[in-house]
């Protein structure tokens, strides 16, 4: 008889988004003439670069001439938005990263979430808490995992991130073999320093680990002391492999165009102790499961690093982290505690209680959705999370409203 997966079992019944979509559907069924302000999910609202959007409609057009029609295209991306990257996103910033090892895909939720199939079955995961559930539940349907206990799955070594440490994890105290590092933090918001990211690169060499570095939040970082990629710290590309997206950065979450980088120098091992390159591991994955992006978009991306790009995209950071600051500020100003924001589109909230509770409060008073924390991981009890991806006129009308709900 045909079986099942057995490992899907182990995941909790609700992702942490459908939860709050049948919450809210059951607050709009109830109140069909309150307007809800969306402040949960980190979907975009404001529209595409106007360079992305001519390079767009320039390359439909050329897919409707035969001699400019293109069929299938390289499933590693194009070089020419390849270069690009190398050139903007790491050269620039002294990070030695060639086309070669750039890797062109559809998101970094599907990168982050498929990479893990390069590592061997018994690898053992580091993971921060609280966490961006895809890390999670793609080694969970992996069998890496035991079986969800007291809030917590058994065989992962959580790495907390909490007020103590600045939510910026401790190293793990058992052998680890591949650990899990976001910075700008999604949750929390939280960024990390060179020195403090220098430390992790030396811990992974030491012990022969990997690091997968998920970096698509780095366009919002405003302190230039701050590493916008791990391949800024000597040494990363021997144990690193890092993912960017376009999506919050110039609006491509309805687009779809995302990369990761993969070093020809980072290596693992077989149960013989005999180095093997990832990047041909990931270069075999990559070309055996993924057709590639398709040309008008990666034209549409590479119209993010020309000039009027650069500027458009700009404007589109700045006009985000101008919510995120009046949120922080309108937050602070109850008397809450509050983290990122400050080179992060997300806020991260101390709600001094249950954090389902504090999300039913403000939905069902303010008609405002945030994210609950306890989603994200035993440490995100007690916080939620207010995102910064939505107009200037919804932020500042979703402030007053929880400042009336919470006054």
């Amino acid at each position: 008889m045909i079986r099942i997966n057995e490992n899907y079992l182990k995941l909790q019944a609700a992702y942490l988004f459908s939860d709050i979509a049948k919450r809210v559907g059951r607050f709009q069924e109830t109140h069909p003439d309150r307007k809800i302000i969306r402040l949960g999910i980190g979907d975009v609202t404001r529209a595409l670069p106007q360079a992305c959007i001519d390079a767009f409609h320039q390359a439909v057009d050329e897919m409707g001439v035969d001699s400019s029609f293109r069929g299938y295209g390289p499933e590693q991306g194009y070089l020419f938005l390849r270069e690009k990257i190398a050139a903007v996103d790491f050269q620039a910033r002294n990070a030695d990263i060639a086309p070669e090892e750039i890797f062109i895909s559809d998101g970094a939720k599907c990168d982050t979430g498929n990479i893990q199939e390069i590592f061997a079955a018994d690898t053992r995961i580091a993971i921060p808490d609280p966490v961006y559930p895809v890390y999670m539940d793609t080694n969970v349907m992996a069998g890496r995992t035991g079986f969800f206990q007291n809030g917590r799955y058994e065989n992962v070594i959580y790495l907390e991130s909490t007020r103590a440490n600045d939510f910026i994890p401790d190293f793990p105290k058992v052998p680890v073999d591949l650990i899990y590092l976001c910075f700008p933090n999604n949750p929390t918001g939280a960024v990390i320093t060179k020195a403090a990211l220098e430390k992790w690169v030396d811990y992974a060499r030491e012990n022969k680990a990997v690091i997968l570095y998920d970096a698509a939040y780095e366009a919002f970082i405003q302190d230039d002391e701050l590493p916008r990629s791990i391949y800024e710290i000597k040494g990363a590309k021997e144990v690193a492999i890092e993912f960017r997206s376009y999506s919050k950065t110039a609006g491509f979450t309805g687009t779809r165009c995302a990369y990761t980088v993969v070093p020809q120098a980072c290596m693992a091992f077989d149960e013989k102790g005999n180095r093997h390159a990832l990047h041909k591991l990931w270069n075999r994955r990559h070309t055996t499961k993924f057709n590639g992006v398709s040309y008008p978009v990666q034209r549409a991306a590479e119209a993010v690093y020309s000039r009027a790009g650069q500027a458009q995209v700009k404007v589109l950071v700045d006009y985000y982290m101008g919510n995120a600051a009046l949120i922080r500020k309108e937050m602070t100003d109850l008397g809450y505690d509050c983290v990122g924001g400050i080179n992060s589109p997300y806020i991260w909230i101390d709600t001094r209680t249950d954090s389902w509770q504090f999300f039913d409060r403000l939905l069902n008073e303010a008609a405002v959705v945030c994210t609950p924390g306890a989603g994200f991981g035993a440490c995100g009890q007690g916080y939620i999370r207010i995102s910064a991806f939505n107009s200037e006129e919804n932020v500042r009308e979703a402030m007053d409203r929880i400042k009336t709900a919470l006054s």
